[in-house]
């Protein structure tokens, strides 16, 4: 199944303490790139979410964000007593310390220390279950996203290649009349310069001329690089750079047949194969 590396997805999990939404954003890339945005409280979710995005995807750079928030009624704010009492102790340690006139200790500064509130109503553990299972949700519609707009891009592929095979088809069938007219162009130049014909050195520059245009090998072989990527893009898992190894392959045949192109269709033909490879190579970069 071809997948595309571009696509984007949101899922929301709704709850009595709140809800929390996920976005997770794909582009392609060389490689698998995560860039995770996750709330301070939810920081220990990083390891397994970068297991399910290694499990699940093979390239792409990933933009995965997270966003919590807790219903009103449930921030029932509770204080770390025994924390906020050595707090307050060793802020009057080094208040005694102190020059006379130095401002007294602020409770709002001892309430804004990390730790000394607690939300007594918010059950964590359960919340970031929660949170991994929506965020299974969502990467099961970003699978789809890619394999739905990877299908598009197949096709598009699977186009080209007809394209492709007909103008080696094409080229196949005129060569011989190709051949044949350059024949007769050259004896009727030879007829104009009235120079006598020697029949044996016609057929030996026709033999040259023939070999020079000997193009069944590049034909070929852009017949099996063409059955090749039908092939790869019937295969599961990530094929993008196989299929961009092949897109040079293709090229390169198609610069070798613009070389030994002896009229200008069959330079025309090599143009046109060029640049249905080129539109073959841009759909492939973003195949993962």
């Amino acid at each position: 199944m071809t997948r595309s590396m571009t696509a984007f997805t949101r899922q929301e999990a709704q709850h009595s303490w709140g809800s929390l939404a996920w976005e997770i954003r794909s582009v392609n890339h060389r490689y698998l790139e995560p860039h995770l945005r996750l709330p301070d409280n939810f920081r220990d979710l990083e390891p397994p979410l970068r297991e399910r995005l290694r499990k699940k995807l093979s390239r792409g750079k990933i933009e995965c964000t997270l966003r919590f928030v807790p219903e009103a009624r449930a921030q029932t704010l509770s204080i770390n007593t025994d924390y906020a009492q050595d707090l307050i102790n060793a802020a009057s340690q080094i208040q005694a310390m102190l020059p006379d006139n130095s401002q007294p200790l602020d409770p709002l500064e001892v309430m804004r220390w990390p730790g000394v509130l607690q939300d007594a109503a918010l059950d964590m553990d359960a919340i970031k279950a929660t949170a991994l299972q929506t965020l299974d949700a969502a990467l099961d519609d970003l699978l789809a996203g890619r394999e739905r707009e990877g299908k598009e891009l197949a096709a598009l592929i699977n186009q080209r290649l007809d394209s492709i095979s007909a103008i080696v088809c094409q080229i196949r069938e005129k060569l011989p009349l190709i051949l044949q007219g350059q024949r007769d162009n050259l004896r009727s130049r030879l007829e104009e310069l009235k120079v006598e014909l020697d029949e044996g050195r016609l057929e030996q520059e026709m033999v040259m001329l023939a070999q020079k245009a000997d193009v069944d090998e590049e034909l070929d072989r852009l017949d099996t690089h063409v059955q090749e990527v039908r092939r790869v893009l019937k295969q599961k898992g990530a094929i993008g750079r196989r299929l961009d190894f092949l897109m040079q392959e293709l090229n390169r045949e198609a610069n070798t047949l613009s070389s030994k192109s002896i009229v200008a269709e069959t330079t025309q033909c090599a143009v046109d194969l060029k640049v249905l490879i080129e539109q073959m190579r841009e759909q492939i970069q973003n195949i993962e």
